[in-house]
Parts: C-alpha cells; structure tokens; sequence
C-alpha cells in the first residue's frame, strides 16, 4: 500500500516528467557523493538537474515512458531530466563519464524516441544549441555583410574617381 511519501514522490515526478520530453537513464553504481554531487552541477549549467529514482515509482508516474524505456529499468537508476537543449546534458554526461570511468548511461528519449548509450555519446559531439544558433545567425548574415561591403567598395570607388578628376581639372592650365 502506499505512503503519502511515496504518492508525493509519485506525483512530483509526474509533474517534471510533464515538464520535459527529454530523459537520460544512467546507472550511478559506483560513484560517491561528492561525484554525484559534482555531476549535478555540471548538469545544471546546461539547464538540467539529476535525481535517483526507484524504478517502481517511475513506472507509476510514467507508465507510457516507462513502457518505451522497460528493458533499461533495472537496478538503480537515476534520472537526468534535460531542457530544451539536449546537447548540453549529453555533453556534460559524457565528460563526466569519460573523467570518472564509473556512471553508465542506460538508455534516453529524445523528443519521444528512445535512444540508446551509442546514439547518446554521439549527441555529445554535436555543437550546443547556442552554438547552432550562432553558425546560423553566421550564414544568414554572410550574404548580407558581403552586398553592404560591395556596395560600399563601389561607392568608395566612386568617390576616388571624382577626386581623381577635380585634381586633374585643378591641376591644368586654365582656358
């Protein structure tokens, strides 16, 4: 039977699981508070937090999510609920994974589509989403910035010719 603890665990992982569509599973057998701790930071900088979860429990608050991800609910099992950006989390997961050698992602959904640990340490190696944002802020920008500097050398052009001929006409003899 449940507690009101376990029922208010329940509903406030119903809620954050409403507030995202993305999730990394990891398993963080292994690691000690201070690393786990450290993990958690690195994850907020990109906007995501990190919280051990029973399986149980998660399965009661996301039976449809749990139901994609049931293979990968085994053992202990923490949650990285990401934002928008999932790049961010992917690389602040795999960095700690490859410093520590002792979490283990398990499985993730990215926007509805379970992936697996492979597909996520290839997220990592994208570009942010800022980062996206800047290099295509850069290519929109690009055509424009070269017709302003065409345009402007045309008119810096001009400028040089008409000088060119009122020295001339300065310089010769009056008719």
């Amino acid at each position: 039977m449940p507690t009101a603890k376990k029922d208010a665990t329940i509903e406030a992982l119903r809620e954050r699981m409403s507030q995202t569509r993305n999730v990394f599973l990891t398993d963080f057998r292994g690691l000690t508070v201070g690393e786990i701790s450290k993990l958690r930071r690195a994850l907020g900088k990109g906007g995501a937090s990190y919280g051990v979860v029973k399986n149980t429990l998660f399965t009661k608050a996301a039976p449809e999510i749990a139901g994609q991800l049931e293979a990968y609910l085994h053992g202990p099992t923490a949650i990285v609920f990401a934002g928008e950006d999932v790049v961010a989390p992917a690389k602040a997961l795999q960095s700690f994974i490859d410093e520590t050698k002792r979490l283990e992602v398990k499985a993730a959904i990215v926007d509805g589509r379970v992936i697996g640990k492979a597909e996520v340490e290839q997220l990592s190696k994208l570009p942010s989403l800022d980062e996206l944002r800047a290099q295509l802020v850069g290519v929109l920008v690009a055509p424009l910035q070269n017709l302003v500097s065409t345009l402007s050398g045309k008119q810096t052009e001009l400028a040089g010719v008409l000088e060119s001929l009122a020295e001339k006409k300065a310089a010769s003899p009056a008719a």
